[in-house]
């Protein structure tokens, strides 16, 4: 058997580290919101052939002053421009219209060639919905916690588990908010519900590797307790890093074969599920042994 916590503190670093670069960057980069949360305006247009490349099409209007603006394809034929200007007058409009059409032929351009009102309503309905979910799945790990952790008092008490797992979770979001941040990637609803979906993931790994150290401490009693840490791991660490895989596999081919639309959707969700598997598996056991050992020296 692998004596994985002998590395504890190198664990520990490596986490220091990730997230001091993240708060780094927060900091000096900060969020670049999209225009789902800034409001602005939406065009989107269909060729009449297949869609030409779309960092060409980004070139071509980079050309106009449109301020910040994203491009991203809609199937074979279509694309969508995002414009954070909420006023588009006719003179511009003719400019983008023009630089488009070098590219091919679109349906009904006089008429479709409508930009619409983008609302950041929905951008802050969504956050609050957000920081909704986000509280509920804290406290729904501080009520499981109390639940199946009632019994163990010592080396670790169920309190200390839920606050472990808790740092797990800020550690598994504000690694690929870090990055996203440094990449000036713009923040969208996609890319909120892939931070809500990391939250869930995280959950579920910490707990799983919680409930088997549980298991553990109440058949070896006399083990110590980073030794319990230890098998606890192994005995969970295939079936994770199997979980992970699995999903990072399919994650992977939708960042490379996905299309924009969901390039940097995937993204995200393969920065928190990486950092989730980590935090599950080394992280909340590394913390878990160095709280054990500060609360008995005390």
């Amino acid at each position: 058997m692998i004596n994985f916590t002998k590395f504890k503190n190198l664990y520990l670093l490596i986490s220091a580290i990730l997230i001091f670069f993240s708060i780094f960057s927060l900091i000096k980069f900060g969020l670049n919101l999209g225009i789902d949360f800034t409001g602005g305006s939406s065009l989107e247009i269909e060729f009449l052939n297949e869609r030409p490349p779309l960092n060409e099409i980004k070139k071509s209007l980079s050309k106009i002053d449109l301020g910040e603006f994203y491009l991203r394809g809609v199937g074979k034929n279509g694309i969508i421009l995002e414009i954070e200007k909420k006023n588009i007058n006719p003179d511009l409009k003719d400019k983008i219209l023009k630089e488009i059409e070098k590219f091919g032929k679109i349906k009904n351009p006089k008429e479709t060639f409508h930009f619409k009102s983008i609302s950041p309503t929905i951008g802050k309905e969504l956050t609050q919905k957000a920081k909704i979910f986000v509280f509920l799945s804290v406290l729904s790990i501080l009520i499981y916690i109390a639940f199946a952790f009632f019994k163990l008092k010592k080396p670790i008490s169920f309190w200390q588990c839920a606050l472990i797992s808790i740092l797990a979770l800020f550690h598994d979001i504000l690694i690929p908010l870090g990055l996203l941040s440094f990449l000036k990637i713009p923040i969208n609803i996609p890319i909120v519900v892939a931070l809500l979906t990391i939250l869930g993931y995280s959950i579920n790994n910490t707990v799983v590797v919680f409930d088997r150290v549980r298991e553990n401490l109440l058949k070896e009693r006399k083990s110590k307790f980073e030794d319990t840490i230890n098998l606890s791991l192994c005995q969970v660490l295939t079936r994770s890093l199997n979980t992970s895989l699995t999903t990072l596999f399919v994650l992977i081919s939708i960042f490379f074969f996905g299309g924009e639309t969901l390039k940097y959707f995937a993204l995200t969700l393969i920065l928190g599920i990486i950092a989730g598997t980590y935090s599950s598996l080394f992280l909340v056991t590394s913390l878990s042994i160095e709280w054990a050992k500060w609360r008995q020296n005390f």
